[in-house]
């Protein structure tokens, strides 16, 4: 949501779509060891987002739901609140358990605290690798720098991050967007009009963090034509 209700947010272009899937198809393959994948999913819980938040746990919900029909995928709910309140659950393979958890999140004051996120992911993926990491906020009130250093690190260590900003805000839109090329990942921006491709595109990068590229392939059998864009590059991993 914009800061600015004044200045309405516009959808993702075709462009930024484009843009984001080329993206994700240069992230790390995901490779079948046997073991299930690991996916991080931090939000931003402060109470700019408290408008959309119900939407965004419904769009939350299929993403989860989509990636427990294939099974093999372990996901950690993480997220930041308050002043310096940060939570993160243990690793749910059970999908309601994990919503029911979710669902249990409200809005509060606070600062962003990506900073707290980041060195999480490296803490979690150094002792045992995580797939993907996707990221949900609007807004970003900590040092660029700093959080270009972990990106790199997550990058290092094959850690893609893939964040997905609610509006518009230039000044977290430039961070954003270095996080996730540093790191391997994907940026793309969102608001409540582009709610159908943001469901579609949070369950490819799920489903892609549980199965790889075959999984994807039958995933998008019948979506859309961005994630047959990102299945088709994916081809072949």
């Amino acid at each position: 949501m914009s800061s600015n209700d004044k200045h309405p947010v516009k959808v993702s272009s075709k462009q930024e779509l484009d843009a984001f899937l080329d993206q994700v198809s240069k992230a790390p393959a995901t490779l079948n060891t046997g073991t299930e994948g690991r996916l991080l999913f931090a939000l931003d819980a402060t109470a700019s987002r408290q408008r959309t938040w119900d939407q965004a746990c419904h769009l939350q919900s299929e993403m989860f739901l989509e990636a427990g029909k294939i099974g093999g995928l372990q996901v950690q709910l993480c997220y930041y609140q308050g002043y310096g309140l940060f939570e993160h659950t243990g690793w749910f393979n059970n999908t309601r358990a994990l919503l029911d958890r979710m669902n249990r999140v409200s809005c509060v004051a606070g600062q962003t605290q990506l900073l707290r996120v980041l060195n999480h992911a490296l803490l979690e993926t150094r002792t045992r690798k995580i797939q993907a990491v996707i990221f949900i906020g609007d807004c970003l009130e900590e040092p660029a720098d700093k959080l270009a250093r972990l990106a790199g690190e997550l990058g290092l260590l094959s850690t893609p991050v893939f964040i997905f900003q609610e509006g518009n805000e230039l000044v977290a839109k430039r961070a954003f967007k270095e996080i996730a090329r540093l790191s391997g990942g994907a940026y793309c921006s969102f608001n409540a009009g582009s709610a159908q491709i943001l469901r579609q595109l949070l369950a490819a990068v799920a489903v892609y963090a549980a199965g790889g590229p075959k999984a994807l392939e039958n995933f998008a059998k019948d979506k859309s034509g961005e994630v047959l864009q990102l299945t088709h590059q994916l081809k072949g991993r």
